[in-house]
This record gives structure tokens, C-alpha cells and sequence, in this order.
């Protein structure tokens, strides 16, 4: 796919079903990318076969949406792609948004008068409402890994 258009998904893990792994994905830093990368995760972990229940996919989902979207919004200029993991463990799912902005976000309580600024509140809430954790790493190029880990449901 164009690197301006949107993701390009590369596996890099087991074929079978189940199996942990990694897959690693790239976007351009632009809205488009935002739904094109959320419906690749979901693909992805209903080929693997990943047990979770509708919620918790939405809430990984909606967790995928906040992440890719602030590193558009606030890492365009300083990335020119945005990259995106999924890491599959026995029982556990980890989504990770690399961008290339030195940047450390704080997911801060947000004010009423405040209209957007939300998303990383959200973000930790939704994985701590699901047994999860998520955090902000910085990488060896000065940029930043903003993640969040959540338990597969127990069925």
C-alpha cells in the first residue's frame, strides 16, 4: 500500500491459530490511517482466533483509535510513519503506537472546558476497567511507545 495512504500489515509471526506472536504495522501520519489500522488489529485477532468478547474488543479497539490518532495529531511532523504492534502472549493482547515525537504525554485529568485533550484519560481507563496496563516508553531515536496491555477474556 502507498505510505501516504495508510497501513501496510507485516506478519512476522507463527501461522497457527492461537499461536503467540508479534505483527508489526506502519502508517502515514494522516486520518485516514486512523480507521484503516483499527480494522486490521480487529482482522488480525479474529484470524488468530484471539478470545474476546465483544466489549473487550471494543475496548481494544477504542484503545487503537486514541493511540493512533494522537500520534497524527500531535507526531506528523516529526514522523513520517507511524508504527503499530500487536503482541499476542498466553492470555494477553499488547497494542504499541511508536512515533517519532520526543514528546511524553501524561493522561491528565480533563476539564469541562476542555473540548479535546481526553483520549490518553480514556485510554487508561478503558485498560484499567479490563485487568490491563498501559504506560509510555521512549525509544533509542528520541521518540516514544505509547501501549496498553489487556487480558484475553476468560471463557
Amino acid at each position: 500500500m502507498d505510505s501516504r495512504s495508510g497501513a501496510a500489515p507485516h506478519p512476522t509471526a507463527p501461522a497457527a491459530s492461537g499461536d503467540p506472536g508479534v505483527w508489526r504495522l506502519t502508517a502515514a501520519p494522516v486520518d485516514a490511517s486512523v480507521p484503516l489500522i483499527r480494522h486490521a488489529v480487529r482482522d488480525l485477532l479474529h484470524r488468530r482466533h484471539i478470545p474476546l468478547s465483544a466489549d473487550r474488543m471494543g475496548s481494544l479497539l477504542l484503545i487503537v483509535s486514541e493511540l493512533v490518532t494522537n500520534a497524527v495529531r500531535h507526531a506528523a511532523l516529526l514522523t513520517p510513519q507511524i508504527g503499530i504492534e500487536v503482541a499476542l502472549t498466553p492470555g494477553r493482547v499488547r497494542i504499541a503506537v511508536e512515533d517519532g515525537h520526543p514528546y511524553r504525554p501524561k493522561a491528565l485529568e480533563a476539564r469541562v472546558e476542555h473540548t479535546s485533550g481526553r483520549g490518553l484519560l480514556l485510554v487508561k481507563i478503558v485498560t484499567h476497567e479490563a485487568g490491563g496496563t498501559c504506560g509510555v516508553d521512549a525509544t533509542a531515536a528520541g521518540g516514544k511507545i505509547i501501549w496498553a496491555e489487556l487480558p484475553w477474556d476468560r471463557y
